[in-house]
């Protein structure tokens, strides 16, 4: 992507400069973006970015620039701009010797999307409008997005890393809404993997329509919510989304490094039920968060974040690993070239434990079942939350009565972890994208179903 020789002179003259540490990143990406609104393409779009961007470390300080030119002088003239922040001292010139590292690639892809033609991936998002459409008459619109992208990537730095990647994904969304007697409801679905066109062998685009609108046809039939604090079981796959914002990003070390968080300082101590262990895993074969190496060069690695309730590790790059004295563990991320990378999850879950999902509803009392969350907000450094409930039921005696809508969750993800009190064994997980300081990127939450024994459910008073 780039010639050796250039990459060395780059990295050599920032050295000489006076830089700790001298990284390139070299991105080149095609993306394809189709939308469908009742049956009829709205848009469609293609489009190839290219650019790279370098990055500069001094003593406790980073400094970053991007350009879509990778000529030699435009690329001294970034160093030389850099150090000038830096406000660095020339150092002895010395020569980096940059090794290849050597990736085993665990997403193979079939059927790459870009040999594949908009005409062909319109007959798919078809198929899913047509699963949706004819699930039931109150269907009154479908949207489906359908995306896929080609990433290569190739890291070099001043330590002598060298490294490329290929990261190949494709996505189907569908949004359908249900109308009765003048009220809407809305269901949403959107699976996605590392892989090419073969995802559609595993995920049946009608049956993905089906989904989104049998939630939205479900929700319009409903009663209201109840309000009040009362245990809550939270369905597997995308019910994960709770611990991800509310926790996952406590701890990831930009928050950590700063004591932003409030897992800081807290290695093996207790922070969660004895029933909760939690994994960030970027090395999951096709999973949409995966890759082979984070876009610092890093190889992903399944990284235990909570053991049995013991915090047993942060997700750390390269830059906040030289403030904690620890070493980057492969969650170095970046939406694109634009971005400087920074620790963030990828296929983050909690490991399932021992009960069947309907033992815990038969469990419970009286509560609310969470069968499909929907968005909502978190604030960071206290991992106080607001989430929608996209699908939810009353639970009675041990048995789901009744589907209910309006629900909200309210609560800190801290008291979330320490009140889980039941741990499925049906772990699964569910596709979205993740926003952070470092952009948007592809990531899996999951869970088993859990009951957690409180909390505050907003609704509607009885």
């Amino acid at each position: 992507m780039l010639e050796l020789s250039l990459v060395e002179k780059v990295i050599d003259y920032g050295v000489s400069r006076g830089a700790d540490f001298v990284e390139i990143f070299v991105e080149d990406r095609f993306d394809t973006r189709i939308t469908l609104i009742d049956g009829r393409i709205d848009s469609a779009s293609s489009e190839r970015d290219f650019g790279l961007g370098l990055r500069l470390f001094k003593d406790d300080q980073q400094v970053y620039a991007y350009t879509n030119d990778p000529t030699e002088k435009q690329l001294f003239t970034m160093v030389d701009r850099l150090i000038e922040v830096l406000q660095t001292q020339s150092a002895e010139p010395r020569t980096v010797n940059l090794t290849n590292l050597d990736v085993k690639n665990s997403h193979m892809i079939v059927l790459n999307p870009l040999e594949v033609s908009k005409m062909e991936k319109a007959k798919i998002m078809k198929l899913a409008y047509e699963g949706a459409k004819n699930y039931s008459d109150l269907i009154s619109q479908v949207v489906v997005r359908y995306w896929d992208y080609d990433q290569k990537v190739f890291i070099a730095n001043s330590e002598g890393t060298m490294a490329t990647d290929r990261r190949i994904k494709t996505r189907l969304m569908v949004t359908a809404v249900a109308t009765k007697d003048g009220e809407q409801e809305s269901g949403f679905y959107g699976p996605g993997a590392s892989m090419g066109l073969e995802f559609f062998n595993f995920h049946d685009p009608k049956d993905i329509g089906a989904e989104a609108a049998r939630i939205a046809d479900r929700m319009v039939r409903a009663e209201y919510a109840p309000a009040g604090k009362m245990p809550v079981v939270i369905a597997n796959e995308f019910g994960g989304v709770i611990f991800h914002e509310a926790c996952g990003h406590a701890l990831e070390a930009t928050s950590v490094a700063k004591g932003a968080s409030v897992f800081a300082n807290k290695l093996n101590q207790k922070v969660a039920a004895d029933c909760v262990t939690a994994v960030d895993d970027g090395t999951i074969p096709n999973a949409w968060g995966s890759s082979n190496i984070d876009d610092e060069g890093t190889p992903t690695q399944r990284n235990v974040l909570i053991e049995n309730g013991v915090l047993k590790s942060y997700l750390v790059d390269r830059f906040h690993a030289k403030k904690m004295n620890t070493k980057p563990n492969g969650c170095g991320r970046r939406e694109s070239y634009k971005y400087i990378p920074t620790s963030r999850m990828s296929n983050t879950f909690i490991a399932a434990g021992k009960y069947l999902p309907e033992e815990i509803i038969s469990a419970t009392d009286y509560g609310l079942y969470a069968k499909r969350m929907g968005g909502g907000s978190v604030h960071p450094a206290t991992g106080e939350f607001n989430f929608a409930v996209m699908e939810g039921y009353l639970i009675e005696k041990g048995r789901i009565v009744k589907p209910v809508r309006g629900a909200t969750l309210i609560g800190k993800g801290i008291d979330v972890i320490n009140n889980i009190d039941m741990v499925g064994n049906d772990l699964a997980r569910g596709q979205g994208m993740c926003g952070s300081i470092s952009g948007s990127v592809p990531a899996d939450v999951g869970q088993p179903t859990i009951r957690v024994k409180e909390l505050i459910v907003g609704g509607r008073k009885r």
